[in-house]
């Protein structure tokens, strides 16, 4: 069973920065890739990135690019998600979500809930102005 703990939400003033982790423990296939989704009081659950674990793999919703960076330690089983330049429209509980196995052809549909696996818990992400 595939299990994901996010961590490192946190109340933060615009322009700053906050990286999140996301554990992830249970994976069963050599190459699966890691979410991360966001979702704000009233809306939609929103796709911000994704990294397959050999990299090749990486993408970025629009509205964030520039200012959020994805990475991972595969050693540690471990994605983060640098969060650079907040503003206050970035406020929601953030989401990993694991795609085990993945394939290079699901990538017109990383921003898909349906696609994930398995999700984990959430982190609060406070952006004040």
């Amino acid at each position: 069973e595939v299990q994901l703990v996010e961590s490192g939400g946190d109340l933060v003033q615009a322009g700053g920065s906050l990286r999140l982790s996301c554990a992830a423990s249970g994976l069963t296939f050599d190459n699966y890739a890691i979410g991360w989704f966001r979702q704000a009081p009233g809306k939609e659950r929103e796709g911000v990135s994704c990294i397959s674990n050999n990299n090749k793999d990486i993408f970025y919703a629009d509205s964030v690019k520039g200012r959020f960076t994805i990475s991972n330690d595969n050693t540690k089983n471990t994605v983060f998600l640098q969060m650079n330049s907040l503003k206050p429209e970035d406020t929601a509980v953030y989401y990993c979500a694991a795609v085990d196995p993945w394939y290079s052809s699901y990538a017109p549909q990383w921003t898909r809930p349906a696609m994930y696996d398995a999700w984990g818990q959430g982190t609060q992400v406070t952006v004040s102005s």
